[in-house]
């Protein structure tokens, strides 16, 4: 692990890179400005993506104008004094002599934008962080000739908050890393005793983990486990013959990972995990490819789940497909690949466009009756991916291994 210091100076250059990456999206989708308005506690979505790391909450009420003209990319701070924030953003705001609606009004007439992207959408949280307040705010004070070119800034705050920066790229594998051995700390002999250890133990195990790094879970670590009469978590006992399935998601260096891996519990009589069960996890990983496979930059999540929900079937599997972007948030912002609950087209979200250099969650399971339970099991897994020119990384090892835990001396 990073130290503080360490964390934050890597979190302040992807500050930058993400502030030049800015300007040119703002440019493809033909923005030429941009304001993110945040309330001190009741910040913007948006906001933690575009402030540095000693700056984590809005003071009074703090107004960032991004904008680009012609190539020209300049950013603005209409707020409070602040040398953090100002390394960043030229501040342009007399707090003692004019209002921020005054000096935001002379950003604008400077800039003098066609259109003005606020944070304001019927269907994204991640661009729908403007408060009601705010809004008004700006509609009562501003010129009515520059509320008039306000437009949602779904297009570009979707294209900023999805794309993963160089630096990003870099250290996404060392968070990704923080995570998996974590996971392997969990399904391992050490915490695990058959008839002893719950699910629960394991769940409160890897809390503890995260707990002692200094770091944070964006959702709670999940443990679950099949056996012959079905599915079981929390409070279950983990016997000999259960497949234990773990659910696992970290924050660091503000980058999520999004992890679902697979253990068996040998039987006593057992040295290694029974053959069907290695092939069923290999026909999983067949899956993964063929979604791999499949994800094209400028496809949409729709078409994206359809061709490869039709290919898995083509080869005798039965596939459900939930993949979802991963990033600076765990759920992130871009193309929804199906749903855990409705396996077909996504209006809207599923629309969206696969881009280059952005993240997902590889999330799936295939459908595999196991004679080992007499029964259907599902074989879960999701791994940590980058697309970077057309191509899926795994930005974890292993992905085609499980753990094996209870050997017998």
């Amino acid at each position: 692990m990073k130290t503080i210091v360490e964390q934050n100076q890597i979190k302040d250059e992807i500050l930058k890179e993400r502030l030049e990456m800015a300007g040119k999206l703002m440019q493809e989708c033909d923005v030429e400005a941009w304001l993110v308005l945040s309330r001190e506690y009741n910040e913007d979505p948006l906001f933690h993506a575009l402030t540095p790391s000693h700056f984590p909450t809005a003071r009074r009420i703090t107004i960032l104008v991004l904008s680009q003209k012609n190539g020209v990319c300049e950013n603005w701070s209409v707020s409070m004094p602040s040398s953090e924030l100002e390394e960043y953003y030229r501040r342009d705001y007399d707090m003692k002599s004019e209002s921020q609606m005054t000096a935001l009004t002379r950003v604008l007439r400077r800039i003098d934008p066609k259109k003005i992207a606020i944070d304001v959408s019927d269907h994204f949280a991640y661009t729908d962080g403007l408060s009601v307040g705010l809004y008004r705010m700006m509609m009562n004070e501003l010129p009515k000739d520059l509320t008039d070119r306000f437009v949602s800034a779904d297009e570009v705050g979707i294209r900023l908050l999805e794309t993963r920066t160089p630096k990003e790229r870099e250290v996404f594998p060392e968070v990704m890393d923080v995570a998996m051995k974590i996971i392997e700390k969990t399904f391992s002999d050490e915490q695990i005793t058959p008839g002893v250890t719950t699910c629960r133990d394991l769940m409160n195990f890897m809390e503890q983990e995260v707990n002692n790094l200094g770091i944070e879970y964006w959702f709670e670590p999940t443990i679950d486990l099949q056996r012959h009469d079905g599915m079981h978590g929390e409070e279950t006992v983990i016997e000999r013959g259960d497949l234990l399935h773990c659910d696992f998601g970290v924050r660091y260096l503000n980058l999520c990972t999004d992890t679902q891996r697979l253990c068996y519990v040998l039987k006593e009589d057992e040295t290694d995990i029974p053959d069907e069960l290695k092939a069923a996890f290999k026909r999983n990983n067949r899956f993964q490819d063929i979604v791999r496979e499949t994800m094209k930059i400028g496809r949409s999540g729709n078409d994206v789940f359809e061709m490869s929900i039709a290919k898995g079937k083509e080869e005798g599997l039965r596939p459900v497909l939930y993949t979802h972007p991963l990033g600076f948030h765990g759920h992130a912002a871009g193309p929804t690949i199906g749903l855990f609950s409705n396996q077909n087209r996504i209006p809207v979200k599923g629309d969206l466009l696969i881009h280059n250099y952005t993240g997902y969650a590889l999330e799936l399971n295939v459908i595999e009756y196991l004679e080992m339970y007499q029964r259907d099991t599902y074989i879960f897994t999701e791994e940590s991916v980058i697309l970077v020119d057309d191509e899926v990384h795994f930005l974890a090892e292993h992905r085609d291994q499980m753990f094996v835990v209870g050997k017998v001396n």
